[in-house]
């Protein structure tokens, strides 16, 4: 990319920061009905409530003194808000979210990849009527309203930023993606998309395409492959596709069993968490993680997520940072 000058100082990005998490946040309720709660940072190893993500990553785990248990950083809350929800006992169509924070050690850094990991975790109660895709993409259009209406503030109070979304956000599947562009990879069917669109839920992430592959990779066992999708928008400042947010409709009985055992993973019917949700006690719900960084480098046109959130970088990003004239809080 050419030489980057960040259009707000260090100081103006600090009160920045804190002007997109608050608006976004009461939007968010706003717009779902949802009401903060406290939440966990991590969780007893070995109890199934920990997010798996794409099956491969590592928890950060440490011993406790007291009680020799074992416990890892939560890596997302995507089970512990479903039983959160049975616990508090939310009404139908009401919800909860908090302000994660975790540790994933594995993850490769880059622009827009850090090691920590900030965003809002949503979760909400539905019927099962509510389980379908239009009731998905009714969802998706508050979570984006939320989204412009933070932008317009926020260029509204910094006249030196623009805003560059789209009035409404798209939907297409991964199957239709995958039929539109057969011979570009997942990664470079998304910068398509998103260079098309501005903003574009993409549906169905965890299946197997027709071309035997995957989109991309999801835990069996808390959103519904078939009903899922991540918010993907176009950043002008780095010319590609990028993650908003990763969300779905939950697994019910049926769709748990037919995921885990595509992943030959059903041992996990024996956790706690699988259990009640085999036994009905759990509620139906939708929910995801947005990410708090990732939006506030949209809105404030970094070029680094690193600009927005203070994190430990390998030394040859620091250099390059440097070299580019990006400063890494």
């Amino acid at each position: 990319m050419d030489k980057y000058v960040s259009k707000l100082s260090e100081f103006d990005t600090q009160s920045a920061i804190a002007m997109v998490k608050d608006k976004f946040s009461t939007e968010l309720c706003a717009s779902l009905d949802l009401s903060r709660v406290s939440a966990p940072l991590f969780v007893k190893k070995g109890c199934g409530i920990n997010d798996d993500l794409n099956g491969t990553e590592r928890p950060v785990d440490f011993d406790i003194k007291e009680t020799g248990e074992i416990a890892e950083v939560v890596h997302s809350l995507a089970k512990w808000k479903r039983m959160a929800l049975m616990r508090y006992g939310f009404p139908l169509h009401t919800g909860l979210y908090t302000d994660m924070n975790a540790i994933r050690r594995d993850e490769i850094c880059d622009r827009v990849h850090s090691i920590y990991v900030d965003q809002w975790d949503w979760e909400k109660v539905i019927s099962a009527e509510d389980r379908n895709e239009e009731y998905l993409k009714m969802t998706v259009r508050s979570i984006y309203g939320a989204m412009l209406r933070t932008a317009r503030a926020v260029t509204e109070k910094y006249s030196c930023l623009d805003n560059y979304l789209p009035s409404a956000i798209s939907f297409i599947s991964t199957y239709e993606l995958e039929e539109k562009f057969p011979d570009l990879t997942p990664k470079e069917r998304e910068d398509r998309a998103a260079k098309e669109y501005g903003a574009v839920f993409i549906m169905k992430i965890g299946g197997r395409l027709r071309n035997g592959q995957k989109h991309d990779g999801r835990a069996p066992d808390y959103d519904d492959w078939s009903l899922n999708g991540d918010i993907i928008v176009y950043n002008r400042v780095l010319d590609c596709a990028f993650e908003i947010s990763s969300m779905g409709i939950r697994v019910d009985r049926k769709s748990l069993i037919k995921q885990l055992k595509a992943e030959n993973a059903e041992e996990r019917l024996n956790f706690e968490f699988h259990r009640l949700l085999i036994s009905g006690a759990l509620p139906l719900t939708v929910g995801g993680g947005i990410g708090q960084s990732r939006l506030c480098m949209l809105l404030l046109e970094k070029a680094h997520i690193g600009e927005v959130q203070v994190s430990i970088w390998p030394e040859k990003e620091i250099l390059k940072c440097r070299k580019e004239g990006i400063f890494l809080l």
